[in-house]
């Protein structure tokens, strides 16, 4: 065989790989609620309950992928930490099954606990340096309310999703989710306990779908 018909089964073979592994993309950005909150240079992100309304303040989206996946590796660990009396970061989205830790990072015991529905527990009192670190694994897709049975004001949400696909948006609703199989799914947005946008979508391997939320 010679060289130039080596080289361009190489190529080919090169082209071909390329196609199977390629995956689809989707950004855009979601119009985020209004709110009356002046901006600071230090924002510190809040849970709020408004009207049995749930939701961060000031506010930020979830978006994820509804559908048919093939089974994906088990979900790494994730982190909520308290940090200045706060849950960092305010807004957790994990998948099923995924063992959210809790470690403490202030000079000050915590207890952290959950009466929603989806996974009630309660950590206990515990110190900065306990160890193991509490934990908790997440096994039912739902919104999880996280408070602090010490200091009344805390807040945290964890929002559980039965889908590896999956972003929090930055602050100015803006998004992008990689990695994506080609099909037809359901893409949702979810920006408080109660208002959860949707549209269908069609992706292809290497193709990047813009998707706007107004």
């Amino acid at each position: 065989m010679s060289l130039v018909r080596v080289l361009s089964s190489i190529v080919l073979c090169a082209l071909g790989a390329g196609a199977v592994f390629a995956e689809a993309v989707i950004e855009g950005r979601v119009a985020l609620p209004k709110t009356s909150t002046v901006p600071v240079v230090n924002r510190r992100y809040e849970i709020v309950s408004e009207g049995g309304v749930v939701a961060t303040l000031p506010p930020l989206a979830v978006l994820y992928l509804e559908g048919t996946f093939p089974a994906p590796p088990a979900p790494a660990t994730a982190q909520i930490a308290q940090r200045n009396l706060a849950f960092d970061p305010v807004l957790l989205p994990v998948r099923v099954g995924t063992r959210v830790e809790f470690p403490n990072l202030d000079d000050t015991y915590h207890n952290i606990f959950s009466y929603s529905a989806p996974k009630r527990f309660d950590l206990g009192r515990y110190r900065p340096d306990e160890r193991p670190v509490p934990s908790q694994v997440f096994d039912v897709a739902g919104l999880i309310t996280l408070r602090c049975d010490i200091h009344e004001h805390m807040r945290g949400l964890i929002l559980v999703l039965d889908t590896p696909h999956f972003v929090l948006s930055d602050a100015g609703g803006r998004y992008r989710l990689t990695g994506l199989p080609a099909g037809h799914y359901v893409l949702k947005v979810w920006l408080n306990s109660r208002t959860t946008l949707e549209r269908a979508v069609e992706l292809r391997d290497g193709v990047t779908l813009q998707a706007d939320f107004p």
